[in-house]
């Protein structure tokens, strides 16, 4: 079966940002499985409330609303596991055009 995939619209000016921008994002879920094998609440939602911040500003709105749903449901001491698996299955099936 073929990853789904994302369509976002990103300025050309930011073209030379990207790739570092979602080699941070790549990082960051790897921080989120640490934490959710850790059972570590505290720094996913640390971790949800950055990628809520980072995704907007870049049109990557998907992002911004799985790092807040991340965050929301860590501050109340719920599962994030689906949310760090649809934020993995995002980013390996985003595909960008610059405009």
């Amino acid at each position: 079966m073929s990853q789904p995939r994302y369509s976002v619209r990103v300025p050309s000016e930011l073209r030379h940002l990207i790739p570092r921008f979602l080699e941070n994002r790549h990082g960051e879920l790897d921080r989120l499985r640490g934490a959710l094998a850790r059972n570590d609440l505290e720094e996913a939602r640390k971790i949800g409330h950055t990628l809520k911040g980072a995704g907007g500003g870049y049109g990557f709105h998907e992002i911004t609303r799985l790092g807040g749903e991340i965050e929301r449901l860590a501050v109340r001491g719920e599962d994030v596991g689906g949310l760090v698996d649809a934020l993995a299955e995002y980013l390996a099936g985003v595909e960008i055009t610059f405009e």
